[in-house]
């Protein structure tokens, strides 16, 4: 699955951070206090961070035991950004597979969540490519994935539903088709 993120090369920086001071004048802030001066700086780099994803390797070995139950990472923490408001959504992740011919570095569960996360994103976007690149990589049995997040564009905005969260599920192979098998996994993720 291609990622759609800047890289460092294509970044400025220095343009970020004028475009910060110009966006916050343009709210009435003032940004030449002591206090706010260096706020447009760390503005760009805070984006910059929130929105680059740190690289990794999709390290996989082969499966030689035959494991064929649910290797599943629950927990997972994650932070995204809204596309529609470029307010952050703060959750956890639980990623599932059944393992075919080959298993995956369980680091690697993170990883892929983060990856996907660091860039302006809807939730079932996010559930869906997560889900999308177990299966294009390691070609299992099935995938399984879980978000819960709460989303600021929600909370501190627009209707202010302090506490809500969003729950969205991808899920592939017979962990779609086999309901006892989408229940095992729906226990597990703790949905």
């Amino acid at each position: 699955m291609t990622a759609h993120v800047a890289d460092e090369t294509s970044r400025d920086l220095a343009a970020a951070e004028d475009a910060a001071a110009s966006f916050l004048r343009a709210l009435g802030i003032e940004t030449e206090t002591e206090n706010l001066r260096a706020t447009p700086g760390r503005m760009a780099k805070a984006w910059a961070e929130m929105l680059t994803p740190r690289e990794f390797d999709a390290t996989t070995f082969p499966n030689d035991e035959g494991y064929d139950e649910l290797v599943l990472a629950r927990d997972i923490p994650f932070r995204s950004v809204c596309e529609h408001h470029l307010l952050p959504f703060v959750g956890t992740a639980c990623v599932a597979y059944l393992p075919g011919e080959r298993i995956l570095g369980l680091s690697k569960l993170a990883r892929v969540v983060e990856h996907f996360a660091c860039r302006p994103q809807t939730q079932e976007r996010l559930t869906r490519q997560v889900a999308l690149w177990l299966q294009e990589q390691l070609d299992p049995t099935a995938v399984g994935v879980v978000l819960r997040a709460e989303h600021s564009c929600m909370t501190l905005r627009g209707v202010q539903a302090t506490g809500s969260s969003t729950v969205t599920s991808s899920l592939l192979g017979t962990l779609r088709s086999d309901p006892r098998s989408r229940q095992e996994f729906l226990t597990l993720a703790g949905s």
